[in-house]
Parts: C-alpha cells; sequence; structure tokens
C-alpha cells in the first residue's frame, strides 16, 4: 500500500451473537489483515460493556501472535491510568520475546468503561498522585530496562529483556495527548473515530509536531490518524451499512469530557459519576463510499493532515462485509499503485 494502514478492532457483539462469536470474527479478521497485506492489527480495551468484548488486550494480543505468522499485533490501547507500568512492561517485554518485532503498546488515555468499572480496577488506589505522563514514562523506562539510578526502585529490571521490545504510541482524540507524545517523543496517534472534529485533529497534529522533543527510539515525529472507514461496491451500500453513526460525548462538571458508544451509555456513565452533566450528540465522522471514492477522501486526508500512516476502524454488524470493506480498501490502494507506476 502507497501509505502503510493498519486494522483497529474492537471485537463488537452485535444483536444475536456471543463473546465466542466476537473473538473469532477478531481472529479471522487478523488473520486476512495479514493475507491483504495490512501494517499493523491493533485490538482496543473496554470495560463492563455488553456490545464490546475485548476487556484484555494483552491477553489477545498473546492469541492474535500465535494465529498469526507476520502481522504487527498491537494494543489500540492499554489504559494505564489503571496499571502498575511495572506490571505492564513486564507483559509486553513476555509478548515481545515470544514474537519479536511484531508486538506494539498504544497508550490510551481515557477510563476505557464507566466510573464502576474504574473503581473495580484501581480498588482503593484511585486517590493515586501519580499522572498518567509519569506512568507512560516509567513504562518507558522499564521497557527499555532503563531505570535511574536516584530511583526508588534503582537497580531493578523487567524480566524477560527482549532484543526487541514493544514500540510504544500514545493515543488520544485532543490537544493535551498531543502535547503529552510531544513531550515525551513518541509517535502520536490520532482517534479521529472518538473525536471527529476536524479543526481539533489538525490543531492536535500541529501541535503535535511543532512541540515534539527527540528521543533515543523517535527522532522524528510519527503521526498516525485513526479513523471510521466503510467501503463498499457503491456509494448507495456504503451509506447503507454506515446507517446512522453518532457521536455521544458526555461533559462532566468537573470538567471532564469523554466519548461514549451510545446516548443510553452516556446517560449511566452520569449516574455512576454522580456529577451534573450534559450530553452532546453529533454525527459521526465517517469515510464513506465507493473503493475509489474512499481512496481519493484518505488521499485528500493525507495530505491534508500531513500524517504518515492511517489505522481504519470499520463498524458494519454483517462480519462478511466487514471483510468486504478491507478487501475493497486494500484494492483500492493496490490499483493507486499500480496506476501511479503506468504513468512514471
Amino acid at each position: 500500500m502507497s501509505i502503510p494502514i493498519g486494522i483497529l478492532d474492537q471485537s463488537p457483539q452485535f444483536a444475536g451473537e456471543s463473546a465466542e462469536d466476537a473473538f473469532r470474527h477478531t481472529i479471522e479478521l487478523a488473520q486476512i489483515a495479514e493475507e491483504l497485506g495490512y501494517r499493523r492489527f491493533w485490538v482496543s480495551e473496554h470495560h463492563d460493556s455488553a456490545n464490546v468484548s475485548g476487556s484484555s488486550p494483552e491477553v489477545l494480543i498473546s492469541y492474535l501472535l500465535a494465529k498469526t505468522k507476520k502481522i504487527t499485533i498491537g494494543s489500540g490501547g492499554v489504559m494505564l491510568q489503571h496499571y502498575s507500568p511495572y506490571k505492564v512492561a513486564e507483559n509486553f517485554n513476555v509478548l515481545s520475546t515470544l514474537a519479536p518485532g511484531r508486538v506494539e503498546l498504544g497508550i490510551g488515555r481515557a477510563p476505557g468503561g464507566l466510573p464502576r468499572s474504574t473503581r473495580a480496577l484501581q480498588g482503593d488506589h484511585q486517590a493515586s498522585p501519580v499522572s498518567l505522563t509519569d506512568k507512560i514514562i516509567e513504562t518507558r523506562n522499564y521497557i527499555y530496562n532503563r531505570i535511574a539510578d536516584d530511583h526508588a526502585l534503582a537497580g531493578i529490571h523487567v524480566s524477560p529483556n527482549p532484543a526487541q521490545p514493544a514500540d510504544l504510541f500514545v493515543l488520544g482524540a485532543s490537544s493535551n495527548s498531543a502535547e503529552v507524545a510531544a513531550k515525551l517523543g513518541l509517535p502520536y496517534v490520532f482517534s479521529q473515530f472518538i473525536n471527529g472534529d476536524e479543526e481539533v485533529a489538525l490543531t492536535a497534529v500541529r501541535n503535535y509536531r511543532e512541540q515534539f522533543v527527540p528521543s533515543i527510539e523517535y527522532p522524528k515525529p510519527h503521526v498516525i490518524l485513526a479513523l471510521s472507514v466503510i467501503v463498499a461496491e457503491t456509494e448507495e451500500e456504503a451509506a447503507q451499512l454506515a446507517g446512522e453513526n453518532l457521536s455521544v460525548k458526555i461533559h462532566l462538571e468537573s470538567g471532564k469530557v469523554l466519548t461514549v458508544a451510545t446516548i443510553e451509555q452516556a446517560e449511566e456513565f452520569g449516574r455512576q459519576s454522580a456529577e451534573k452533566y450534559r450530553i452532546e450528540v453529533k454525527e459521526a465522522k465517517v469515510v464513506k463510499g465507493s473503493p475509489s471514492s474512499v481512496y481519493q477522501q484518505l488521499s485528500d486526508i493525507r495530505q491534508r493532515y500531513g500524517i504518515e500512516e492511517l489505522v481504519v476502524h470499520t463498524v458494519i454488524q454483517n462480519f462478511h462485509k466487514r471483510v468486504r470493506s478491507f478487501e475493497l480498501l486494500q484494492q483500492a490502494f493496490v490499483q493507486a499503485e499500480v496506476e501511479a507506476s503506468l504513468e512514471v
């Protein structure tokens, strides 16, 4: 493909399907993505959800690595706020030792669930003063065994110590996440399928590039745009498959803004938070259409944002049509490459 493209799969569980069905589809999709030549396959982390089965990306990643041969498998992402950086580093060092060069650790900044699941995950540690930025720094230092001499745990090592540690990415949907990634010198993934506000996305990408501080592993900024894409044989079919895609946000009185799947989930989040809140509903941003149309839309987006890679998230209830969407997308890029080579 002329631009590296990856897939984000959330193991969705649609009406009439079981969790076993959802995971079987995820496994099959990863294998198909490998055959088609996609760059990476990421899985997500969601908690206390009846619609998404993927709650433990580390466990699912290990299974997908065993069921594939060469495609890169990663998290999109691990919700680090809930966990010990040391344990996350151990998990991904084990994965990287089992499958050298094929593991990526995307770190998310959202809770990945409702307040109830956050309390269940964090137990008595919710009042921890450690910031997420500090946790990302600590995770990276553990993964690369770069614990400073003045660290409280100086001398500690993460076992095993892989020859090719997992690549790290900061995921987010705001300028705040972009600035964290830039400060730490890590690749940045803007989740436009979560926040479809183009002005916010452009500002985040611009701020990331302007504020980027080179690091040992990443001397240059690297931007990936994650977005919703639906491809079908015709424009009409794509529009039908896209249906009514809504972007639902809850604005809490404390200032936090979170994106959730449905209005009902937003109301439940507000109830569990015990804060005053308001709900904002907009039409979700989805790149949809025929293969040639989607190719042109993605090419325009790439030029407008100046991004290095894409990650596509495709929500189609019919699994076979979801697979077909990825096939048509791949074919569109291959055809464009062939046509470009003929013009040279």
